[in-house]
């Protein structure tokens, strides 16, 4: 992280880890992410600070932080150790998130929106985790070399909101970035509860990441989400085949901040 500017909170610097820092023995929640194409926009800290939940900042990479536009399968939610659910677990899903670290150093995610198209998830991730799931309407299709996500949102709130993205899928990238870990390996989701933001950690194996180009990108989740419209073409666009994922229960810590002197 970059250094803070007097009389910001100061948080720690923990190096970001292509791999898992631990492994979760007895998950919450199984599944698998296929298909999933990352783009990514640089934007100034200041100006996505407070969508963040107290106890968190920015997390910035050479001065700038991300807002990403995830779109992906999602497949075989399972609970505990259950096997994962065919219909009910597996459906597109589009996420808008931002890029945050704590107070404990722990790197990872903030979710604005996260349409899918099945709508009991919905309801549970929304009850059951705090998160702001949205049901919508969405398709995923290959053909050849590319790659085409849908969506078009039904309910709760912003009724209009859409998007379609089409990339085609790239080489194998071998030795990815130091940019490309930041914006990839994020081990675990920062969510608001009463008092703080509680942590959600995931795991999975590295990700196999492809180089991508976008081919068409249509969409108003960014500004249904409270952010700007992208002046820029995106910075970085990415593909991968999936991970299967292991999510770990809530941490639920009090994040006092501490301001520097």
């Amino acid at each position: 992280m970059q250094k803070p500017a007097p009389g910001t909170p100061r948080f720690p610097d923990v190096a970001v880890s292509p791999d898992a820092p631990a492994d979760i023995r007895f998950p919450l929640l199984t599944q698998q992410w296929l298909d999933v194409t990352f783009i990514h926009w640089a934007v100034e800290p200041s100006t996505v600070t407070r969508l963040l939940p107290p106890g968190t900042v920015p997390d910035v990479h050479d001065g700038s932080t991300y807002v990403g536009l995830v779109a992906f399968r999602m497949h075989k939610v399972g609970w505990i150790r259950l096997p994962g659910v065919p219909y009910l677990g597996s459906f597109p899903e589009t996420n808008v998130r931002l890029y945050s670290v704590d107070t404990h150093g722990r790197r990872g995610v903030v979710f604005r929106s996260m349409d899918a198209s099945r709508l009991i998830p919905v309801v549970m991730g929304r009850i059951g985790f705090h998160l702001p799931y949205l049901w919508s309407r969405m398709a995923v299709r290959a053909a050849g070399d590319t790659v085409t996500y849908t969506s078009s949102r039904r309910r709760p709130g912003g009724r209009g909101a859409y998007s379609r993205i089409t990339v085609r899928t790239g080489e194998r990238i071998d030795e990815p970035t130091e940019l490309e870990h930041f914006l990839t390996a994020r081990w675990g989701m920062h969510n608001p509860f009463a008092g703080g933001a509680a942590y959600l950690p995931n795991h999975h194996p590295r990700w196999p990441l492809h180089r991508a180009q976008l081919i068409t990108c249509e969409e108003n989740l960014l500004t249904a989400a409270g952010l700007s419209a992208p002046s820029t073409a995106p910075v970085s666009v990415l593909y991968s085949p999936g991970v299967p994922v292991r999510l770990g229960r809530p941490v639920r810590r009090p994040n006092p901040l501490t301001t520097a002197a």
